[in-house]
């Protein structure tokens, strides 16, 4: 028996619409669609956006996404106008001891930690 995959459920905040757009937006796709709940996926990375608003759970929650170019990412989404379009909050690229890391504070508040 082996783990097949991890699908953290990330809360919408108040605005579950406009955040499933900023996940499209971000190149996701949407698997399924159960009203209020929905299955994201790009390039085998998956969540699940759940209809759910709680300023201090989502604050405090923080997703790592391994991606292949951090400065290419922060352009894309910088080129997209997201932050103006969305209201969301967008880090330029730092180098980390981790790796190099672009953070985006979604509509919810949560934190995006995107890292090459």
């Amino acid at each position: 028996m082996k783990f097949l995959s991890l699908e953290p459920f990330i809360p919408s905040g108040n605005n579950f619409e406009g955040t499933k757009q900023l996940f499209l937006e971000l190149g996701f796709t949407i698997n399924w669609d159960a009203g209020d709940y929905v299955g994201f996926e790009r390039d085998g990375c998956k969540f699940i956006l759940q209809k759910f608003d709680n300023v201090e759970f989502a604050q405090n929650l923080m997703v790592n996404v391994r991606i292949s170019d951090a400065d290419k990412f922060w352009r894309e989404v910088t080129e997209k106008k997201l932050p103006e379009t969305f209201g969301i909050r967008l880090s330029k690229p730092i180098d980390q001891p981790y790796g190099r890391e672009v953070n985006l504070i979604d509509l919810a508040g949560v934190c995006w930690h995107f890292v090459e």
